[in-house]
């Protein structure tokens, strides 16, 4: 599941961030309604988090500019804002569900993977797939040729970046800033190490290999032209 988190308090932001990779899902994160209001206009998220009070423009008119552009994306809004009336206003200009902080983690985790469950299934893909490996992505389960494939939660996030890329290179600076987080160069061989596991998971035993590694550049996730002939 990819999610977006539009929240203005650092700490808040990246405990939020923080859970949903370590639950194997992929966040981005913005700290404000402006730049929130554009990711979600402009890329594609299983789920919305998106805080009331932001600067520049606030929770709930990022919410109805949303629903105004025709999108469905499922939004789960945040604010410290509890009473009846105010959930109410927040659900009735778009919200899909209403979250007041202070919250405890594995809820928010519970709801947003139920308004994912529940979203448009006309606008959210539910499966990946490259050749014969596909990913579920609401079960999170990966098969090559019917067979399942055990991936640990990175390796997973790792693989759908490359699907959802196929056919285009992955630089390491996507990789690091995507899948990892990182909006820096740490200089280790986490990429490569983790690049080297899943190819002996999808790639070791089967007919043709899926990733390719562009030297220098980075990685290419795609059916080799004398597999696809």
């Amino acid at each position: 599941m990819r999610v977006l988190v539009i929240e203005d308090d650092k700490e808040t932001r990246d405990f939020i961030v923080q859970g949903l990779n370590e639950s194997g899902h992929v966040a981005d994160k913005v700290d404000n309604g402006k730049d929130g209001l554009f990711m979600a206009l402009e890329q594609r998220y299983d789920a919305i988090i998106v805080d009331r009070m932001l600067p520049g423009l606030d929770g709930l008119s990022i919410v109805q500019t949303l629903r105004s552009e025709g999108k469905r994306t499922p939004i789960l809004i945040l604010s410290a804002l509890g009473e009846v009336n105010d959930r109410v206003d927040g659900l009735r200009k778009g919200g899909d569900d209403y979250l007041v902080k202070p919250f405890a983690f594995s809820e928010l985790l519970a709801r947003i993977e139920a308004l994912a469950r529940r979203g448009d299934t006309e606008a959210q893909e539910t499966k990946l797939s490259v050749g014969d490996l596909e990913l579920d992505l609401l079960a999170r389960t990966v098969t090559r040729g019917g067979h399942p494939i055990a991936l640990q939660p990175r390796e997973l996030r790792l693989l759908e970046h490359l699907m959802r890329h196929q056919g285009q290179v992955v630089t390491r600076t996507m990789l690091l800033e995507k899948v990892w987080d990182y909006h820096f160069d740490p200089q280790t061989n986490v990429i490569d190490v983790h690049v080297s596991r899943l190819r002996s998971k999808i790639d070791k035993d089967f007919d043709y290999p899926l990733i390719h590694t562009v030297r220098g550049v980075g990685y290419v996730l795609r059916v080799p032209e004398e597999a696809s002939s």
